[in-house]
């Protein structure tokens, strides 16, 4: 019996990479979930593919994490199924690296709008059903260059560090609440962000990386390690980062 059962859990960005994983994890801790992306077909296969293998409800919601409205509707559409909001993860990211000299302005401008606004908008919408009930978990992937910055990472790092900062600053805010608040820091992993990089310099650059990267099961496995502890624990922080190692 999984620790989760007759939960229900939101998930944004969950039509590949980590947001995917941390679906299939939470699934498979008896949690219901709803998976909330802006590529609805990809979302369709997901569901289907975690209710037939978990027996959970898995509903899918077309969600544009830069649009406010999209998600309000998302949590509203979640409560109206479910009953409850019991988790959500703020999983909906890019990493567009590039140097600062190369000016690319709507990029940065791309990163604000989901990194930062995104994930306010997830608490917006999440945060007073989970104040209603008393209870709730809010996870904010945020990521290793939310602790320190490289050459090329300054926005992402700028905007990371955000993420970093609002869950700090809900964990302090909440901690009487029941709602429990945690910041989960990826180091390298193994998804699709890279190659959204346009930058020509840092594509050179990264061709010269010699790392192994962690899986999104790896990032998932921390997530559920997270929800699944006892009330009265509230792990606030994990930093997940690759061995250097051959």
């Amino acid at each position: 019996m999984g620790k989760l059962k007759n939960k229900s859990a939101i998930i944004t960005g969950a039509s590949s990479g980590i947001g995917k994983a941390i679906a299939e994890h939470l699934a498979q801790e008896g949690a219901n979930v709803v998976l909330a992306a802006r590529r609805a077909h990809k979302l369709q296969q997901l569901a289907e593919d975690v209710e037939d293998k978990y027996g959970v409800r898995a509903i899918v919601s077309e969600t544009d994490v830069t649009k406010r409205s999209d998600v309000e509707e998302l949590v509203k559409h979640t409560t109206d199924k479910l009953g409850s909001v019991d988790i959500y993860v703020n999983n909906a990211g890019v990493m567009l690296l590039s140097f600062l000299k190369n000016d690319h302005v709507d990029e940065w401008e791309q990163m604000v709008d989901v990194n930062i606004k995104g994930v306010l908008f997830g608490i917006h919408a999440a945060l007073p059903q989970m104040l209603k009930q008393e209870s709730g978990h809010i996870i904010n992937v945020a990521s290793v260059a939310g602790h320190e910055v490289f050459p090329s990472s300054t926005v992402y790092s700028a905007t990371k560090y955000a993420v970093k900062a609002l869950s700090m600053g809900m964990e302090k805010e909440l901690s009487r609440s029941g709602v429990r608040v945690t910041n989960v820091s990826p180091g390298a992993v193994d998804t699709e962000l890279t190659e959204h990089i346009t930058d020509g310099d840092v594509i050179d650059m990264f061709k010269d990386r010699d790392m192994t990267p962690l899986d999104s099961e790896d990032i998932a496995s921390a997530v559920a390690y997270a929800v699944t502890q006892p009330a009265s624990v509230n792990v606030n922080e994990l930093i997940v980062r690759p061995m250097h190692k051959k």
